[in-house]
């Protein structure tokens, strides 16, 4: 039985001298894993289709366990990604999280179109911290662990001074920063995007600037939730903080 799906190329590894095995997000049936015979020969016409962050249409034998990936064609192939390291890297940090918190054959239309577009929008020059940091906390609610953002973890009001508690999972207003004397003191800059981060439709992205500090203020808080609650080690993460803090030490000296 033949199927077309419409994906994104979230994985791939090498099966064999020639063949791929190529995982893809698919607006029509989830998180696919299929076979891409011969896709490492550069003659073949699935070399160009089976790489990643493609954006394409597939044809796919389906079967009880792993597919076959017979043809493709790419829609968008994100040629500003691959040819730029840092926004590579990002792109890289990006599907890895879809991979490790997404089941397979889970369909969720809505994050097929958020990984699209926030790699449309990668490709396109947005800041692409930003862009990660936004993405962290949406992958958050798809994989059911998102924190409390809408007011305080403990008493629930939605007035005075926040910070971050990974141990309550979320918000603490003032009047229960006792519980946790870990908890984060972060900006109400922080606290307003990580807010607008998990309602905001990224179909209406505009023009981004934030602050070095902000920024630094989400990424702990991120890091530090994803840590507690995601369970993952990710190579692409250790990779991406090299790179980030090689850009601060070259943007410090210059």
């Amino acid at each position: 039985m033949f199927q077309k799906v419409e994906g994104i190329v979230i994985r791939t590894s090498d099966y064999g001298e020639s063949n791929k095995i190529v995982t893809l997000l698919t607006r029509e049936l989830g998180k696919i894993g299929v076979m891409a015979r011969g896709a490492k020969k550069p003659k073949s016409r699935l070399a160009a289709v089976s790489q990643l962050f493609i954006y394409g249409t597939f044809l796919i034998q389906k079967s009880s366990g792993l597919g076959t990936l017979q043809q493709g064609e790419i829609i968008q192939s994100y040629r500003e990604v691959r040819n730029d390291l840092l926004r590579a890297s990002y792109a890289s940090y990006i599907v890895e999280i879809t991979d490790k918190l997404t089941n397979d054959r889970e369909r969720n239309p809505y994050l097929f179109e958020l990984l699209m577009q926030t790699l449309h929008y990668i490709d396109e020059e947005v800041d692409p911290e930003i862009l990660v940091r936004l993405y962290e906390v949406k992958m958050l609610f798809v994989a059911g662990i998102g924190p409390q953002l809408n007011n305080c973890a403990s008493c629930g009001s939605v007035d005075g001074e926040f910070s971050f508690s990974i141990g309550e999972g979320g918000f603490l207003c003032h009047r229960c920063s006792a519980k946790d004397p870990y908890r984060l003191k972060v900006s109400p800059g922080t606290i307003k995007l990580l807010r607008l981060f998990y309602h905001f439709d990224l179909n209406r992205l505009g023009n981004i600037s934030v602050k070095k500090e902000t920024k630094q203020e989400l990424k702990q808080v991120l890091n530090s939730y994803y840590d507690e609650y995601s369970g993952l080690k990710l190579k692409s993460r250790s990779f991406l903080d090299q790179l980030e803090k090689m850009d601060w030490l070259d943007s410090n000296q210059s």
